[in-house]
């Protein structure tokens, strides 16, 4: 592997393409690992540019019914974070693509630091998104991110119009925009005024930013690529996941392609 991370190497591909980044987010282990493993380059294959495996928690407070059921799923499969790595390293085996897993701080807490952030390095993850750790205690893994390349992915909300450009400056990879306030979920419509939002942002050196929360459709996926350099789609595949468990395969598939097209 080179020495640039492979989300910037994505997003300098993309660009030279003039496309969009489609992010999508699968809950690792729901229904099985197996099926984890079966999805991810399925994703890949159809279109998926980087993928989040979320790492299942037991309390996760930023996520909607969906994504929580499909943590409870996953730990009740015996999800654990070595069997994700596992599972990461046999992907490794068959993608260079960019992974990375969104987890709870708790979690890498419990592991180790240390050990944690090697364990990425080891395995193959790019960054990590840790939706509990608020900008202002990013130093609490910041040193040891660091140390192994991984990036620590920030999130902005609707209500830090006023830090964006302070966030966006600290960020490395892609800076994650939640689309709306709340929990995950598909949403119907997003009534965020993105152009004040992401004001700060525009014509500035910062890194490439991206949209999620609440997008379920290629017209949304279409909408919100207006306004950003990629849109991340996770309930609306992880809902698919829940409906078909191990069959999800080719119908998770046939949405990333659809997802992808009008990017």
């Amino acid at each position: 592997m080179s020495s640039k991370n492979r989300i910037d190497r994505c997003f300098e591909e993309l660009k030279a393409r003039g496309e969009k980044a489609l992010i999508e987010f699968v809950t690792a282990g729901d229904p099985d690992l197996e099926t984890t493993e079966k999805l991810v380059l399925e994703m890949f294959g159809r279109g998926a540019d980087i993928i989040e495996l979320g790492v299942p928690f037991s309390d996760p407070i930023a996520e909607g019914k969906t994504i929580q059921k499909a943590s409870l799923r996953s730990l009740n499969a015996g999800t654990t974070l070595d069997k994700i790595f596992e599972t990461v390293k046999n992907l490794r085996e068959k993608t260079d693509k960019p992974l990375l897993l969104m987890m709870y701080i708790n979690t890498i807490f419990r592991y180790g630091t240390e050990r944690f952030f090697a364990k990425c390095a080891e395995y193959g993850i790019d960054g990590v998104i840790v939706p509990d750790l608020p900008f202002e205690e990013r130093d609490e893994i910041a040193d040891t991110a660091d140390k192994y390349g991984i990036y620590n992915i920030f999130l902005v909300a609707p209500t830090s119009a006023d830090r964006v450009s302070t966030i966006a400056a600290a960020s490395k990879g892609f800076l994650y925009v939640v689309s709306s306030l709340g929990v995950t979920g598909t949403r119907s419509n997003i009534t965020t005024d993105f152009d004040t939002l992401l004001a700060p942002l525009k014509g500035g050196n910062t890194v490439p930013y991206c949209i999620g929360f609440g997008i379920s459709s290629p017209e949304q996926a279409k909408k919100m690529a207006g306004y950003c350099d990629g849109v991340i789609v996770g309930s609306a595949i992880v809902n698919i996941i829940a409906d078909k468990g191990r069959e999800a395969v080719k119908a998770v598939g046939d949405f990333t392609a659809a997802l992808k097209a009008p990017l």
